[in-house]
């Protein structure tokens, strides 16, 4: 009995650095072009960043090879900033926009860059390990409409429910 629950703890927590079916991370990542402050300019909700406005997300290296991450967002109901302090760590090659994120201990989750602007790294479509988890991110706090729309036709045909989404504010 503890060895099936063992496996199934194991199978669980490598499962949640997953891809969905279809999903590809992009490649010819650079990682030093990545770093730095992304604002969210769209999301699917989830419980970790609901009801929050002016998110934005930072990127730093860390000692231990790793990225630091630090997500912000303004809590209207409280009348708060709400922080995160995470850690990231690549899954497989450094070139590679597969990596596994942890806001919470050993738990660990997908962060797959499926889609990026290699030219200048403005813009980055972001995914979990399911199609519940999906990001469009920005080096700035509004994107143009032709970005939202491609965002938004291409996350749609990888089965990810875009009519959820939720923009948000950053005024």
């Amino acid at each position: 009995m503890r060895i099936s629950l063992l496996l199934l703890l194991i199978f669980s927590l490598i499962s949640c650095t997953g891809i969905p079916d279809g999903v590809t991370p992009v490649t010819n990542f650079d990682e030093n072009r990545y770093l730095g402050k992304w604002y969210e300019i769209a999301r699917l909700d989830h419980s970790f960043e609901r009801g929050l406005s002016h998110v934005t997300a930072e990127y730093a290296l860390k000692n231990d090879g790793g990225i630091s991450v630090i997500n912000r967002g303004f809590s209207t109901e409280e009348n708060k900033w709400k922080e995160a302090e995470g850690k990231a760590y690549f899954i497989g090659t450094r070139d590679e926009g597969h990596l596994k994120v942890s806001f919470f201990g050993p738990f660990y989750g997908s962060y797959v860059i499926f889609d990026l602007d290699h030219e200048n790294y403005q813009y980055a479509f972001v995914s979990g390990y399911n199609t519940s988890y999906l990001w469009l991110l920005s080096r700035t706090p509004t994107v143009s409409q032709t970005l939202r729309e491609r965002f938004i036709h291409k996350s749609s045909k990888l089965g990810f429910d875009t009519n959820a989404l939720i923009f948000t504010e950053h005024n």
